[in-house]
């Protein structure tokens, strides 16, 4: 097989990049693309008790294991498969199960700092950064840490001013300028999509053209 291409999105918390992602993938063959989210990659913080894990600076690039992101990226651009790891926002630790991940056409890589780290901009055939006004962005966190990671609207909102906020100006803000594509409002923006899978499939195709061509020369 080719080798894939490689889609980052990038953007804040909240932003909609899962959104995006999705949308991506709604648009293509289901076993053609493959997702890997920045947050399966966030170290394991078992060897702290609970007190210390909640005051992890979680925003911060050093919270990830980028090394084995790294890692697995060039396992799937070999077209070998990967064990994604599984983490538990609730307790701050992988789970020790992993999600096996075949290679594909498609690899998409989301997350906050997807675009931070240059070992992993090298990787990428297709930079995005999904840009979504800080109010929107802010109300989608406090519902989802709320709704799905068991935290309190005080945790929520003492988390955002104290690392959420200022990480985002520090390092997530910053990324902007490796994008190629800046995609307002996410996953709303139903052009913006169309466009990049249109791309996305232009470049599969000239990359089995030009495998047919090698192995018929």
């Amino acid at each position: 097989m080719p080798r894939p291409v490689f889609i980052g999105i990038a953007g804040g918390t909240g932003s909609g990049k899962t959104t995006v992602a999705r949308a991506i993938l709604a648009r293509v063959p289901r076993a053609q693309a493959v997702l890997l989210e920045q947050d399966a990659y966030y170290k394991d913080q078992s060897h702290l008790p609970l007190d210390e894990r909640r005051r992890v600076n979680y925003d911060h690039p050093a919270a990830f294991d980028t090394d084995l992101l790294v890692a697995h990226l060039d396992e799937l651009a070999a077209g070998r498969p990967i064990e994604k790891p599984l983490y538990d926002f609730t307790t701050y630790t992988r789970t020790g199960a992993t999600v096996r991940v075949a290679p594909a056409d498609i690899v998409i890589v989301e997350g906050i700092l997807v675009l931070e780290d240059a070992r992993v901009r090298e990787r990428l055939d297709i930079k995005l950064f999904v840009d979504t006004d800080a109010d929107v962005r802010v109300l989608r966190r406090l519902l989802r840490d709320i709704r799905e990671r068991g935290r309190t609207l005080e945790s929520v909102v003492s988390q955002y001013l104290e690392t959420v906020r200022p990480m985002h100006l520090q390092f997530v803000e910053p990324t902007r300028r490796y994008a190629d594509l800046i995609i307002p409002e996410g996953g709303l923006n139903e052009v913006a999509i169309d466009v990049l899978v249109s791309k996305v499939q232009a470049v599969l195709a000239q990359r089995r053209q030009h495998n047919v061509s090698t192995v018929g020369s």
